[in-house]
């Protein structure tokens, strides 16, 4: 999985649906501070949060990670 990739599609996907950072970690159970690390390629996202992800976007998974 290409991390920069990840992190951005999260960042644009965030953006477009009007979240904030906190607000997504908040759905997520995780800190706003990881969503920072996703968004900065410093991280990524654990697989167990990917289908949780693209459920708050209304995505697929294979369209999370492409």
């Amino acid at each position: 999985m290409n991390q920069y990739v990840t992190g951005a599609v999260i960042k644009e996907l965030r953006e477009k649906n009007n979240m904030t950072q906190a607000q997504l970690a908040q759905q997520l159970c995780v800190s706003d501070k990881t969503v920072s690390k996703w968004e900065t390629a410093k991280g990524y996202p654990d697989i167990s949060l990917l289908e949780p992800i693209a459920k708050i976007f209304g995505i697929s998974v294979t369209e999370l990670i492409s």
